[in-house]
């Protein structure tokens, strides 16, 4: 007999009537390690045994019988008399295994268990009964999903993740995203720390293999499995998910203005074990008391809700995806790992009293900003046109595309520049040039009334 343990891992059994024993088993939670950028990993003690109860036929006379495992995952009973006959796997639940409390603690359980669309469906009504006290929903579909959910309702990954954005709005959230942002964070942390270790193979055995660990449930086995012998290979890159839940709550928070915990962040993920990676306490904030991701529902919940509001994902008009943060960006130039310039894109007037903020306080790290008063730049510009039979955004958003399709080259290659410069500017460095192509800015005293502007 055999196991399904929520897609956990096999559960290999000792004998026929006995329970089986899962190839691993989790235990408690160790020490919470400090909080920081990337991830720590630690040994855990061995839990106890799974302990579903398989129905097993016993028949006078069959004796002592052996379990025999295929290569194809098939289980055999083998009684004494040679004679064989095929066992069914016995199937576990996602129920049935966080019942047993022998795989994760009770506390555990009970995280488990706010992990769910009824979670959101609590904050959703929670908000239009006290509109005042509302947390600000934000909802990130991992492309894994939205391509589960393309296939099931026959639709291209784009459509799917629009309609989807439609989906959740109508319930009351206020903005989704794509955790594939997240994604290249985790993929350019992943980078730079395998870099960093290959350096540094010769001076300690345990630099190399880096062990990916965006798979909760791999990390599960690990730390309560292996212990030492594995967790120093481990990387420590958050995983997309994590990645976005620190966007989320630290940096998209700041941006609207609000505390972490005025955010509720629901990811939805492809696994059921991206709720126990969502509890573990690497990624809880104690000051404001709140997770980087408040709830996890998997793909499956997300059709649920759909069948529940009576909604077919198909049928729905399409609605763009959010951006997390367009209107501010950062780019790097780097040589052998090291930081030689630091550059930022920052629009808007929100991010531009976050940029003031650090040049006052002599912290400002960057080497050149470009700066827009206009949230997403010149695009959305006052005096630019509004489509009346178009929303803004989606407007917006066919506007960046055909203004991004206009092919772009080197200032320096464009025809006549260079000719200009000698012929007109006299040189590239000459007074003339500084005259003509600068300028020079003053500050404007504040005035005493209204009566002594200066037009």
């Amino acid at each position: 007999m055999g196991c399904h343990a929520g897609g956990r891992g096999r559960c290999a059994p000792s004998s026929a009537g006995l329970p089986a024993t899962p190839a691993a088993a989790r235990g408690r939670r160790g020490k919470r390690p400090s909080r920081g950028g990337g991830r720590s990993w630690r040994a855990a003690p061995r839990a106890g045994d799974c302990i579903k109860p398989v129905k097993v036929d016993k028949r006078a006379g069959s004796g002592v019988a052996k379990i025999h495992i295929e290569d194809d995952g098939s289980y055999f009973q083998v009684n004494q008399d040679g004679g064989t006959r095929k066992l069914e796997k016995a199937k576990i639940s996602l129920n049935d295994c966080l019942a047993c409390s022998g795989c994760i603690t009770s506390a555990e359980s009970v995280l488990i268990t706010q992990q769910s669309h009824e979670e959101l469906r609590k904050v959703l009504e929670a908000n239009k009964a006290a509109p005042g006290q509302q947390k600000l929903v934000v909802v990130s579909v991992s492309p894994q999903s939205r391509a589960s959910l393309a296939a099931r309702f026959q639709l291209n990954p784009t459509d799917t993740a629009r309609k989807l954005t439609a989906f959740f709005k109508k319930l009351g959230v206020h903005y989704v995203f794509d955790t594939a942002f997240s994604r290249n964070f985790s993929l350019i942390e992943s980078q730079r720390e395998f870099v960093q270790r290959f350096r540094r193979q010769a001076e300690s055995t345990q630099a190399l293999p880096v062990l990916a660990s965006a798979c909760p449930g791999w990390i599960c086995y690990a730390e309560k499995t292996h212990g030492h012998a594995v967790l120093p290979h481990l990387s420590t890159a958050r995983s997309p998910q994590q990645a976005m839940g620190s966007l989320v709550k630290d940096f998209f928070a700041q941006q609207q203005g609000l505390t972490p915990d005025r955010v509720c962040h629901v990811t939805v993920m492809p696994c059921y074990d991206k709720k126990l990676e969502a509890s573990r306490p690497d990624f809880f904030n104690q000051e404001h008391r709140t997770r980087d991701v408040d709830c996890v529902i998997t793909t499956g919940e997300v059709l649920k809700l759909l069948e529940e509001e009576g909604v077919s994902l198909a049928d729905l008009e399409p609605a763009p995806l959010d951006a997390l943060n367009k209107d501010f960006q950062e780019v790097t130039l780097e040589r052998d790992g090291q930081v030689l310039l630091h550059f930022a894109l920052v629009y808007g007037f929100r991010n531009i009293q976050n940029l003031v903020q650090k040049l006052k306080r002599g912290r400002c790290p960057y080497h050149y900003v470009e700066v827009m008063a206009c949230p997403s730049g010149c695009l959305n510009g006052g005096g630019q046109l509004k489509a009346p039979d178009a929303a803004g955004k989606e407007l917006l958003r066919r506007v960046e595309a055909l203004y991004g399709a206009v092919r772009t080259e080197a200032p320096e290659d464009a025809p006549g520049v260079l000719e200009l410069y000698r012929q007109w500017l006299q040189g590239e460095d000459s007074e003339r040039a500084r005259r003509l192509l600068h300028t020079q800015y003053r500050a404007v005293e504040k005035p005493g009334s209204s009566l002594s502007i200066k037009w």
